[in-house]
């Protein structure tokens, strides 16, 4: 799958995930079962994290956009030490600055803007690959959180590409 091709994914997994949390009371997605345990407004903020490491570490090198988030958000901290969560408005704005960084990576690429471009297409194909998989692995572990509180099954994903292997979505290697 080409870049183009990808980046539309990639809304299409950030748009379920959406749709998993976007009518939730805001407690509820802030809400811990227990100290060893994450809630969905984490699994949120990793979602993104994860995006973030990923990108700016094999493609740019950027700066951290919050110290403290990825301290809070990265899977190597134990869960016992990952205290209360920002706001769920905190969260999303994080997700959606990401998400906006991806997207300008995208497109400078796409445009011939950066030095390589043609390679670094090629870099960026598999990183965003593994960013959509990563992203539904998080999903379906949300989706469990929302029938644990009562909120019923999860939507159907919006992707018409994606199909589930060992009870994950993925997109198609081929």
């Amino acid at each position: 799958m080409d870049l183009d091709g990808l980046r539309e994914e990639y809304d299409l997994a950030r748009g379920y995930t959406q749709r998993l949390y976007q009518e939730l009371p805001e407690a509820d997605v802030l809400w811990r079962p227990e100290v060893k345990s994450s809630g969905i407004g984490w699994h949120l903020g990793h979602q993104a994290a994860v995006n973030h490491f990923m990108i700016r570490n094999l493609l740019d090198a950027e700066v951290s956009l919050n110290p403290a988030f990825d301290a809070l958000f990265d899977s190597a901290n134990p869960e016992a030490n990952r205290g209360e969560l920002p706001s769920l408005a905190d969260i999303v704005a994080y997700r959606d600055t990401v998400a906006e960084r991806t997207h300008a990576r995208i497109e400078s690429i796409l445009k011939g803007e950066r030095s390589a471009a043609k390679q670094l297409a090629h870099v960026l194909g598999p990183i965003l690959l593994g960013i959509i998989h990563h992203e539904y692995q998080h999903d379906c572990w949300i989706g469990e959180m929302r029938e644990a509180l009562g909120h019923g099954a999860p939507p159907a994903v919006l992707s018409k590409r994606v199909q589930q292997v060992d009870g994950y979505w993925v997109l198609p290697l081929t």
